[in-house]
């Protein structure tokens, strides 16, 4: 008799529940935008159903607003959405073994959020159950929150200016701080937020592009690297393990 999958839809449906919350705020704001900028009601919603990316969405709504090519649209969203492809990666060990339909599922909605909540978890303990209530439910929050944002920025324009853009930057703070636990975390973190705001100011093109690069590689430098073969071996091998010599030895051959 097997075991009904609602409860452990359910749990992970909760689990996602704050933040499901936090997006809240996010999706609002990329609905009255989509519309603040031209996009139909229609193409606003279709936008959070079909990419489900809110950084890539807030970039492309800034990028139709200022008249962009196809090009430079499909590229931009391309390059934002590219750390999915690292979240999928660390996740191969658990989606592989499941058939094609779940591992296509479970690809569309794989999220910052769903990485946190579900992403650290051994193969042996993935749930997929678990992390289809979670994504699903985050993908109904964002998608009712796109919504709700359409309609109030058809009735409210001046939604946009309550500074509701800060959501994504304390979204991807309450997401990155319970991960700091290395130095090498801590480094790349550092690294990302100064030279971003540095850069920034300095208004250097590509700011964001070199400020994550550069905090890449001095996180990748600020790992502890893992002993090599050769040098456990060597080690292994200290003055200490060296069997004493006889004393035979050491005294002089008789002339």
């Amino acid at each position: 008799m097997t075991t009904s999958p609602f409860p452990r839809l359910c749990q992970g449906a909760l689990a996602m529940l704050p933040l499901s919350v936090a997006v809240l705020p996010w999706g609002l704001l990329a609905g009255s935008l989509a519309i603040d900028n031209g996009l139909s009601p229609l193409e606003g919603q279709a936008m959070s159903a079909i990419l489900f990316a809110g950084a890539a969405q807030l970039a492309a709504i800034g990028l139709i607003k200022g008249g962009a090519g196809l090009l430079t649209l499909l590229l931009t969203t391309l390059f934002i959405t590219s750390r999915h492809l690292l979240y999928s990666l660390a996740m191969r060990p658990a989606i592989s073994p499941l058939p094609l339909h779940w591992r296509l599922g479970l690809g569309f909605l794989l999220t910052d959020e769903l990485f946190a909540l579900c992403g650290q978890q051994p193969a042996a303990q993935f749930d997929r159950w678990y992390a289809l209530g979670a994504g699903l439910s985050f993908y109904l929050a964002w998608n009712l929150a796109t919504l709700l944002g359409i309609v109030a920025g058809s009735q409210l324009p001046w939604l946009a200016d309550l500074g509701l853009e800060f959501v994504v930057a304390a979204t991807f703070i309450a997401l990155i701080v319970p991960t700091v636990r290395h130095r090498g975390v801590l480094a790349c973190i550092a690294t990302a937020l100064c030279l971003s705001v540095l850069l920034t100011a300095l208004q250097i093109p590509g700011a964001m592009m070199l400020a994550s690069a550069a905090a890449m590689i001095v996180g990748y430098l600020c790992e502890p690297t893992a002993a090599t073969p050769s040098a456990a071996a060597s080690d292994a091998t200290s003055p200490a393990d060296t069997p004493p010599s006889s004393p035979r030895s050491n005294l002089e051959t008789p002339t």
